[in-house]
């Protein structure tokens, strides 16, 4: 982490000192401290043997005494900016240190202006106004009442994946129910063979809350009725990918009718991202308002936002790092040959995990962005935008290959780097252990509670709080423009100042601005939310 040797005060403003950092002072250093440095503009006259004698002795004391207060004034001010100097002394645990943070709130105080507010980076994008926009049609709250009247169908769905793909699942079986006017018993999250997560909906997510935000939509059911228990449902596994409306009719409402049962499992990316707006707006109300995280993790990731809040604005930095993500991608983590070999290993071993296009070299895939970016690659982008070395970073993900090997590009240029174990009081973080969904979603909340948010790669962890932050009035989400930016990462011949604008300019239109859905086709609307969920009415819902 960085070090300083020295602690400068200006005009008597208070200066600040991260407990992150650790200073050493040796015996010269106090003393020059303590010392008020010599003048060269002062007149020697003023010291004795310097061939001046004191020939009108009023004069010569008043000389002296102004001399000797101008001395304490300094000696004072000094003594005062050394003992500021001197609380902040610690090491770097990680943790937020509440005599940094005390130490912080007085000079908050002296200062006229906080010297993060002068950054462009932590400049929030222009909203143009949108607003959430959830108001349904006529036809929609007309048919909503036979709706929630009925009785007789009942959908089950099995979700699976992480935390993250379970959501998108789970907007699109609250979607399907609606579309064939079935009750929806609470989804079963699948337990995942990678994490081996046992996580109930309940566990993750604030069941009753669900159930409240989507009375007048779906009704939600705990269980199947004591009427339905002995029925077998009829089970689905083949629904092709990107079905529409018309097709779920076609394909289960008279399935449904006769037996009353539907099981379908497998849904992600199975219903059309292109559908009626009624249905565009119920799939936000379920990934913006529905989903809440259960009251112990929400509780738990606020506290530790707040934490990073407490010293001003943070980035989150989502890092997809790790083996799997590696052996997934086809790519390589531009570390020693050694993990190379790990991943190639994993990849022959496994060769069904690769889902990259496998026609393509590594070094092909990473000219056209297809990679995850890497530690050195997160940084010099951080760096080229603006990102001031005194920026509080976030890290969400899990362990990355190559440990803290792997980091050590970005916590050398971002001494201030943390993650949910380094923030984390002693305790608070064991009734979540050896949880995946749990960490998944702690992560999420303090990811999504940041000034500024970016993810090294894609993924549905992005994606959702890439929609969840346009929802939230287009906060600060910048977009790595791999395909256009790498080839001047590998050109070192260009010069610094020159790359730095390059990058800027390509990053203009990717910090999070409002883009409309429409203008590419197959987007889905909880990761672009305007306009079908979002407008610039006064109306607010």
């Amino acid at each position: 982490m960085g070090k300083s040797n020295k602690c400068k005060a200006k005009k008597q403003s208070y200066i600040s000192v991260p407990s992150q950092i650790i200073t050493s002072l040796s015996s010269s250093s106090l003393q020059s401290l303590l010392l008020s440095p010599k003048k060269a503009h002062l007149n020697s006259s003023f010291f004795v043997g310097h061939n001046y004698s004191c020939r009108r002795p009023r004069v010569c004391l008043s000389a002296l005494f102004l001399f000797v207060l101008v001395g304490l004034l300094r000696l004072g001010w000094n003594v005062n900016t050394l003992v500021l100097c001197s609380q902040s002394f610690g090491s770097n645990t990680g943790k937020v240190g509440e005599r940094d943070h005390q130490v912080l709130v007085t000079s908050q105080l002296q200062s006229p202006r906080p010297l993060h507010l002068e950054s462009e980076f932590w400049k929030q994008p222009d909203g143009m106004g949108y607003r959430p926009c959830l108001e349904h049609s006529a036809k929609y709250r007309k048919a909503s009442e036979a709706i929630l009247n009925g009785r007789s169908k009942y959908l089950l769905v099995v979700v699976s994946g992480g935390m993250n793909q379970q959501r998108n699942q789970i907007v699109d079986a609250v979607v399907i129910a609606r579309i064939l006017g079935a009750a929806l018993v609470v989804p079963v999250l699948q337990v995942n063979i990678i994490w081996g997560d046992e996580s109930e909906f309940s566990d993750i997510f604030d069941l009753g809350h669900f159930k409240r935000v989507l009375a007048d939509d779906v009704r939600i059911l705990s269980s199947l009725p004591s009427t339905h228990v002995m029925t077998r449902p009829v089970e689905e596994k083949r629904t092709p990918l990107h079905v529409s409306p018309q097709w779920i009719r076609s394909r289960y409402l008279k399935r449904i009718n006769k037996e009353g049962v539907l099981l379908l499992r497998g849904l992600d990316s199975r219903l059309s991202k292109d559908l009626p707006p009624d249905l565009q707006k119920l799939r936000c109300k379920v990934a913006f308002q529905a989903l809440r995280f259960a009251p112990p993790i929400l509780e738990l990731g606020n506290k530790l936002a707040r934490r990073m809040q407490s010293k001003g604005p943070y980035l989150a930095l989502h890092l997809r790092i790790e083996k799997d993500v590696w052996v997934r991608t086809g790519c390589l983590p531009g570390l020693r040959k050694e993990y190379d070999e790990i991943v190639h290993n994993e990849r022959r071993r496994h060769p069904e995990f690769l889902t990259a296009k496998s026609n393509l070299s590594y070094h092909e895939r990473k000219l056209a962005g297809l990679c995850p970016l890497n530690a050195f690659e997160v940084t010099r982008l951080l760096k080229a935008l603006g990102a001031p070395r005194s920026a509080r970073i976030y890290w969400a993900g899990g362990q990355p290959l190559g440990g803290k090997e792997a980091l050590s590009p970005l916590t050398r240029e971002f001494p201030h780097f943390y993650n949910k174990e380094g923030l984390a009081l002693l305790g608070e973080l064991e009734p979540f252990a050896n949880k995946a969904s749990f960490m998944a979603a702690i992560d999420y909340i303090v990811s999504e509670k940041s000034d500024v948010f970016m993810a090294s790669h894609g993924g549905n962890m992005g994606h959702a709080i890439q929609g969840q932050r346009a929802y939230a009035g287009h906060k600060k989400y910048i977009t790595p423009n791999k395909r256009h930016m790498l080839p001047y990462f590998v050109n070192s011949t260009l010069p610094e100042a020159e790359f730095n604008r390059i990058i800027k300019e390509l990053h203009q239109e990717s910090l999070g601005q409002p883009e409309l859905r429409s203008s590419k086709a197959g987007r889905d609307v909880t990761k672009y939310p305007v306009p079908e969920c979002m407008c610039k009415s006064n109306k607010t819902t």
